[in-house]
This record gives C-alpha cells, structure tokens and sequence, in this order.
C-alpha cells in the first residue's frame, strides 16, 4: 500500500501527538502530570525537514505542557494543542499558509484523525493505528507510533524528493 503513493508533492507535514509522536502511553504521576515518551529518530528527522524547507505542524486533542516543549526543541512552531476541531485547526491553517491539500501529508492514528486525514494527497499511519485509519491510509509505516513511524514517513518523502 505505502509504495503505490505518490509523495514527491509533499511539501506539509502535519502529524497528531498521542500514539504518532509517542507510542499512546501515559505516565501518570501523583502531582497531575502526565508523561510521554518521544523517539529521539523521529526529532531528528523533524529537523532535517525543518531545514529542508518543509512545513512541520501538529494537531493534538490533548494540552500539556512538555509536549509543546518537546516540539519548541525540535523547532516547530506550527503548534496546536488542546484542539476540540481538528477539521477547523487544519482549514484556518490551510488559509493562513495558503496551502493546498496535494502538498499535504497527514499522519494520524485515531478516529479524531479521519476527517482531516481523507483530505491530504498523502494520509499516513503509523503501524498500529486503530483498524478505520489504516483502512483510509495509502501509506502505511512498517514502525508504530512513537517508535520511528513520523521518521519514515519522512525520510520516504524526502527521499522521493532527493532532500533526505
């Protein structure tokens, strides 16, 4: 399925947070917070593509405050937590930029993500995402989410590209 798509259009990486950037697991501690893990390979290639001139956002349900500084670290700035509507979040985004759907790549794991993902030339899951989202993928990561999936996605992209 991941090879049949065209990816040399890419030029938007959008990804969500929980189960994509991390694997889904929340530590919970005593004081409220709640703790996840990043890969550090997926950072590093948030990066690269920062550099490389791509657009890198996230859309994320949840709020908290490490997560935003995790991304702030990797130089994303295209951030948006807390969001209720991620249809909405990804419109005012698309007019903000001015930006077209065929230079998108959506990567989602869960039912929150369908909407905005069936929009994108490029809708992305990680390995393990819930069954109805890798229904609608046309790429598929080999890795799951929080374990190297955003960086394959990428590195794939840019390398059908020559930018990797």
């Amino acid at each position: 399925m991941s090879s049949m798509v065209d990816l040399t259009t890419i030029k938007v990486f959008i990804l969500d947070v929980d189960g994509v950037l991390t694997d889904g697991t929340l530590l919970a501690f005593n004081s409220g917070e709640q703790a996840r893990t990043f890969h550090i390979r997926d950072g590093y290639a948030i990066r690269h593509a920062l550099r490389q001139g791509y657009r890198v956002a996230v859309i994320s349900g949840r709020e908290e405050e490490g997560v935003r500084k995790r991304l702030e670290s990797l130089d994303v700035r295209d951030i948006y937590l807390g969001v209720d509507d991620k249809m909405k979040i990804f419109n005012n985004y698309l007019n903000t930029f001015h930006l077209e759907t065929a230079s998108i790549a959506y990567m989602g794991d869960d039912m929150p993500d369908l909407e905005v993902m069936r929009r994108c030339a490029v809708a992305a899951c990680p390995a393990d995402a819930a069954a109805d989202v890798r229904a609608i993928s046309n790429y598929v990561a080999q890795l799951p989410g929080g374990r190297g999936a955003v960086r394959e996605l990428m590195e794939a992209v840019m390398k059908a590209q020559g930018t990797w």
